[in-house]
């Protein structure tokens, strides 16, 4: 399985889908959500489950990775931008903006695409994509936790495409 995003140039991800983009909740956070391309899927895939993650935000939130986009029940191959916003055929979960570093940002607010807004350095942002052979029951606003205990058996293959966001 192969995951390509126009949003991702010469490993930097643009500034659109982010901090110095132009669209954003009202907290202030992006919501301008990437695009991806899966492509060669494994034979037997029902759904794909996307988790967009932040692991160099560890030594800033005193200890944990943030969250910027959960999504699973994707039926087809390609997101374009800003779909976490429009589409209605894919459920999402919660993000770290949820969380008291994010100001405890509403749950209905969290459960779409909270893009990127490093504070102290560039961070390297992860796309992981997994191919699953079923839909998976959760609901809007569903936890990382919840995700990973319904792919659990299910998964057919796993992708990751990084990016870097450069500090605001």
């Amino acid at each position: 399985m192969i995951v390509t995003s126009t949003g991702i140039i010469g490993g930097k991800i643009q500034d659109q889908y982010g901090g110095r983009g132009t669209q954003f909740n009202e907290n202030g956070i992006p919501t301008y959500s990437l695009p991806f391309k899966i492509e060669e899927a494994p034979e037997g895939t029902v759904s794909f489950a996307v988790i967009l993650e932040d692991k160099d935000s560890y030594p800033v939130t005193g200890g944990f990775v943030w969250i910027h986009w959960l999504a699973a029940n994707i039926t087809r191959n390609e997101l374009q931008g800003n779909e976490s916003q429009m589409a209605s055929d894919f459920i999402q979960g919660c993000n770290s903006w949820t969380s008291i570093q994010g100001s405890r940002q509403s749950r209905e607010l969290s459960s779409f695409y909270g893009g990127m807004t490093p504070p102290d350095q560039a961070h390297v942002y992860e796309l992981h994509v997994f191919a699953l052979d079923s839909l998976l029951k959760l609901q809007t606003g569903f936890y990382l936790n919840e995700l990973y205990h319904r792919m659990e058996g299910h998964i057919l293959a796993q992708y990751t495409l990084k990016g870097r966001y450069d500090k605001m």
